[in-house]
């Protein structure tokens, strides 16, 4: 028996080396920097900042005559799907699922304003995918990212972590809207606002402590610590106990290519606009959370571009179109892969773990259900704070940097990454033509700076 039990050690041990060594042949995470457990650290993390998608979009959707039930399932597999994808065409840390404004903007404004079928809402959210693949294919769209500055770049990072930070705020009530001043502070006599406050100084600390998986921790630090404590409607608690933990997955069969292509066609001046509201919302999202990732993992080059941009905004487009085939609105990159980036994944293999929780997540929704939105400020206040050290490498004195920052910054802040992106780039095309720094800007800039400008005054 000790014969058998000897023989068996190393050829376990000899498995899981031959199999490391297989995927880092793949992945080549040992030459980035990572390690096997890193990366799996890092798509967990990244998994659970972005998985409240599997709750809120099929909410939102449903508001527009969708299953809800076959949306929960539809979301996970985009997720799963087009994550996958990404990992293996780029090998970079990205993370995928349906996007969390053209939803809304799906929903509300064109089934429920203009009274569009949200089939024909999803015929026009796949031909802006086709053309979105049509320009990046053809280098079109990765021309256009390398005509932004090197500064510019950072600035958009930078902004991108104050507006995740803002929105972690929010989501603890930490921060609340006030007509008169635009925002103010919370109730601090709020267990809720409590909870977010004192959860987002233990990730400082468990961060600067250098706990592996402090982000993750926080999170579930928070969400079990909100399950003794009273939410705002009396008797309740801020964490929800779940009514039950497994659960078989719903049909897709309700939105599975139920997308209508001949409406778009039928009713082009109706269709036209949208396509293309949808087709620049993402492209211009895109952009900024590939800056702002690929910067912070250091994946770019000595001249500040992305080695395999090209590859990472042909997915992007194919998922846009793919997601519609499933059922669902733009499938695009998620700003939360930076959680996973802060834990230290460098590589795909990122990506392909968050697909493999998002199947995982299929069966366990009514745990991911409860997770209440203060559970993940911690997370979001701490991926901002590391995404805003883009500022440490601008020289501010600089008038051109230091007023493309603050246009770039506040407009990401208060309105959207997308705008922040779109203005702040004109705004720097603009002073480094008029202020004698012309040679700076590459002819594409100019051409990119008018389409923009043309896209907010038409």
């Amino acid at each position: 028996m000790s014969l058998q039990v000897g023989n068996e050690i190393p050829a376990t041990v000899g498995l899981s080396r031959r199999l490391s060594a297989a995927l880092d042949s793949f992945f080549h995470y040992r030459e980035r920097g990572s390690t096997f457990w890193t990366e799996v650290l890092g798509g967990i993390t990244t998994f659970s900042t972005l998985s409240y998608v599997l709750v809120v979009h099929p909410l939102i959707l449903s508001e527009a005559g969708m299953d809800r039930g076959a949306l929960i399932t539809v979301t996970a597999l985009a997720a799963a799907i087009f994550s996958v994808i990404m990992g293996l065409r780029t090998n970079y840390p990205l993370a995928m699922a349906p996007g969390m404004g053209i939803n809304a903007y799906i929903a509300v404004q064109v089934c429920q304003g203009m009274h569009i079928p949200w089939q024909a809402a999803l015929g026009m959210v796949f031909y802006s995918g086709v053309f979105f693949l049509l320009i990046s294919i053809t280098g079109l769209r990765s021309r256009m990212i390398d005509s932004f500055p090197d500064s510019f770049k950072k600035t958009v990072g930078a902004g991108i972590g104050m507006f995740i930070a803002f929105i972690g705020l929010k989501n603890a009530g930490i921060i609340i809207s006030n007509p008169q001043s635009i925002v103010a502070l919370g109730d601090f006599s709020s267990a809720q606002v409590l909870l977010g406050f004192f959860g987002i100084l233990l990730t400082i600390i468990l961060v600067n402590r250098r706990v592996r998986g402090a982000l993750i921790l926080s999170i579930l630090a928070v969400t079990v610590a909100g399950m003794f404590l009273p939410a705002a409607t009396p008797g309740a608690r801020i964490t929800a106990w779940p009514h039950q933990i497994l659960g078989l997955p719903h049909s897709i069969a309700p939105i599975f290519l139920k997308l209508d292509l001949v409406y778009p066609l039928r009713h082009p001046i109706e269709s036209i606009p949208i396509i293309f509201a949808i087709l620049f919302g993402d492209l211009f999202a895109a952009m900024a959370v590939l800056l702002a990732v690929a910067t912070r993992a250091r994946l770019n080059d000595e001249n500040g571009n992305l080695p395999r941009l090209r590859e990472a905004l042909s997915a992007d487009a194919a998922a846009c179109s793919g997601g519609a085939l499933l059922g669902t609105t733009t499938t695009i990159i998620y700003l939360e892969s930076a959680a996973g980036v802060e834990q230290g994944s460098r590589t795909g293999l990122t990506s392909i773990v968050v697909a493999l929780c998002s199947l995982a997540a299929l069966f366990f929704t009514p745990l991911i259900a409860i997770v209440p939105a203060v559970a993940t400020t911690p997370a979001l206040v701490m991926i901002g704070i590391f995404m805003m050290e883009g500022f440490a490498d601008l020289d501010l004195r600089d008038g051109i940097v230091g007023a493309t920052a603050l246009v770039t910054t506040m407009l990401t802040l208060l309105g959207s990454a997308s705008d922040g992106l779109a203005l702040g780039f004109i705004t720097n095309i603009v002073l480094l033509a008029t202020l004698g720094r012309s040679r700076q800007v590459k002819p594409l800039a100019y051409v990119l700076a008018g389409v923009l400008l043309l896209h907010y005054v038409w």
